[in-house]
């Protein structure tokens, strides 16, 4: 997997783990923060052993955003040369499924991280925000899009400029978080999660992934062809013959991800 400063990782029973592992730094996402991440994605998404990945963070939050001292002293054009949202586009692009497991505090490039992976577990008394707007910024790595996408433009338009922080509780109920857990439960739930998604039809989940994203960045139409030309790829996969010819004999499937 490599040596990483800034993050842990671990695989075990198809889970590929990564942990942020800046505890001294309250988890802050530097740039080399971002790589580190995106190559063990990118290792985990390529590797068969992997069937679904955990992202989650060691010490007393999941993240408190940026690293501002990255940031603070540089210039339009300095940023527009950095360019360090393309990291963010290429985790985009991780074809296996991810879930992000948040306690105490997402703020800001945390919480576009959490948002960033297709199911989130939070701790009931988790509290996220995007406070860039009190430093004169914003969010940049997908905050004002995919917040949007999930609970609404006049909400979104209210707690971005704001900045103000927001409970678990009520991205819960908007539809941003999955499951809330007990904080001591968290890793817990989880890894349960993680585990039921393991045993699925890795292919299957693959092309769900690509078809559900496809409702957010396409017409119906558009979305519906893709939807239909994935549903249609499955019938070429071993494990639709499995799954079907287990239906039928009233036994539960044993995948293959073949």
């Amino acid at each position: 997997m490599g040596n990483y400063k800034n993050i842990s990782t671990d695989l075990k029973d198809g889970i590929g783990m990564i942990w942020l592992d800046r505890p001294e730094m309250n988890n802050a996402i530097s740039i080399e923060m971002t790589e580190e991440i995106l190559h063990a994605m990118e290792c985990f998404d390529g590797n068969q052993d992997v069937k679904v990945m955990t992202v989650m963070g060691r010490g007393r939050m999941f993240s408190s955003g940026a690293d501002i001292g990255e940031m603070k002293d540089a210039d339009a054009r300095d940023v527009m040369v950095r360019d360090q949202f393309r990291i963010w586009d290429r985790m985009a692009e991780i074809t296996k499924p991810v879930i992000s497991g948040v306690h105490k505090y997402a703020f800001g490039g945390g919480f576009e991280l959490a948002l960033l992976s297709d199911m989130i577990v939070a701790a009931r008394d988790a509290v996220f925000g995007f406070p860039e707007v009190t430093i004169g910024a914003m969010p940049g790595a997908g905050g004002t899009q995919r917040l949007t996408r999930l609970a609404g433009t006049k909400r979104t338009m209210e707690w971005i400029m704001l900045g103000e922080t927001i409970s678990a509780k009520t991205l819960h109920d908007h539809g941003v978080i999955n499951h809330l857990a007990d904080e001591r439960l968290l890793e817990e739930t989880v890894f349960k999660l993680a585990a039921k998604l393991a045993k699925q039809p890795q292919i299957a989940l693959k092309l769900i992934k690509e078809s559900v994203n496809a409702a957010q960045d396409h017409s119906l139409y558009a979305g519906m062809q893709i939807e239909r030309k994935n549903f249609y790829l499955l019938f070429s996969t071993e494990d639709q013959k499995i799954g079907m010819q287990a239906f039928l004999d009233k036994k539960p499937p044993e995948f293959r991800g073949r």
